[in-house]
């Protein structure tokens, strides 16, 4: 990730010279004579810097928002649409501009919702999709359109869903799994075709919601933790491969959890921070490296929270906004690097 995931390392060299004198005397009858010698002495000392990943703040939403969704946009700008703010589902979207740090408000959705997944089109449109509104759990999606900045609908899924994955995939179909329909914890999956905008039934998943996902460099997708029909806080992982369309498991995480971010790094590995904890809001951290398969932990976030959203900057950084935590609805954001 443009080099702020593995620690950066920088050598100053500090060269200082120290001038030592010896005097020997000698006497005559009629005269004194005295011979200094000079010996400089150079010494070289090196030190090394070393910079940690971490997270620094950055500018606030206009509202304060959780259950919502960040799409990266082809210019760089992070569009955040709709989520719950402890009274209503909201169907407001705004925009952040990265290189300035400003967010501003877009067109607003056609319908209220939260908890609902979103995938950015290789046409640069975003796909929002599923989800629960003020009137219930939802099955229909819509497209954003960054050139005018409004919303239209397109093609509705099989069933409602209420915090599914979803992943774009190397073809430019987007994958969406699992989730919630009236309670009931669902592992089918089913794929929408951009370019008929129409979805179709696929191979399913294990049964969770609240889970991620994330499309790894070679086209698979890795989905993660989550929570499952029996109550249980979940750190498993498991692997969708495209060329197959078969699921496998995968070495566990270092921490269950669930309402969590996952973000594919420009070097390929993938972050998972925050989430729900068994007894609190997770301000921890960790990166997925698919040439060991390994997890490993990395730099926590300065606030604990979950139902928040994670997305890769251009210049590499990890933005993290809003969510809730034990006692509040956030309204703050913050940067790894």
């Amino acid at each position: 990730m443009l080099g702020f995931i593995t620690n950066k390392t920088a050598a100053f060299t500090t060269t200082a010279s120290t001038i030592t004198g010896t005097t020997a005397s000698t006497a005559t009858a009629t005269a004194a004579a005295t011979t200094t010698t000079t010996t400089t002495t150079t010494t070289t000392t090196t030190t090394t810097v070393t910079s940690v990943s971490k997270w620094l703040n950055t500018n606030s939403t206009s509202f304060a928002r959780y259950r919502h969704t960040a799409s990266i946009l082809t210019n760089g700008n992070v569009l955040v649409a709709g989520g719950y703010d402890g009274s209503s589902a909201l169907n407001s979207t705004e925009l952040y501009n990265p290189s300035t740090g400003v967010w501003t408000m877009t067109g607003s959705m056609r319908f209220t919702r939260y908890t609902h997944a979103a995938s950015l089109l290789a046409n640069g449109k975003v796909l929002v999709a599923g989800g629960l509104s003020n009137i219930g759990y939802l099955n229909n999606a819509e497209l954003y359109d960054p050139s005018t900045g409004q919303w239209i609908m397109t093609g509705n899924m099989s069933t409602v869903r209420d915090s599914p994955i979803s992943a774009i995939l190397t073809n430019g179909n987007v994958l969406v799994a699992g989730g919630l329909a009236y309670g009931a914890y669902l592992n089918s999956a089913e794929l929408y075709d951009a370019s008929t905008g129409n979805y179709m039934i696929h191979q399913p998943e294990f049964g969770q919601a609240w889970h991620t996902s994330s499309t790894l460099t070679n086209g698979n997708v890795l989905v993660g933790a989550g929570f499952n029909s029996v109550g249980a806080y979940l750190n498993s992982v498991e692997l969708y491969d495209l060329s197959t369309g078969v699921w496998t498991e995968l070495a566990n995480m270092n921490v269950k959890r669930y309402q969590h971010t996952a973000s594919v790094l420009t070097n390929g590995k993938v972050l998972v921070a925050g989430g729900s904890g068994i007894t609190t809001a997770l301000n921890s951290a960790e990166l997925y490296d698919p040439s060991t398969g390994n997890w490993t932990m990395t730099g926590s976030m300065n606030i604990g929270r979950y139902y928040h959203t994670a997305s890769t900057s251009t210049n590499g950084n990890i933005l993290a906004v809003d969510g809730r935590n034990a006692i509040a609805y956030l309204q703050s954001a913050e940067l790894y690097e």
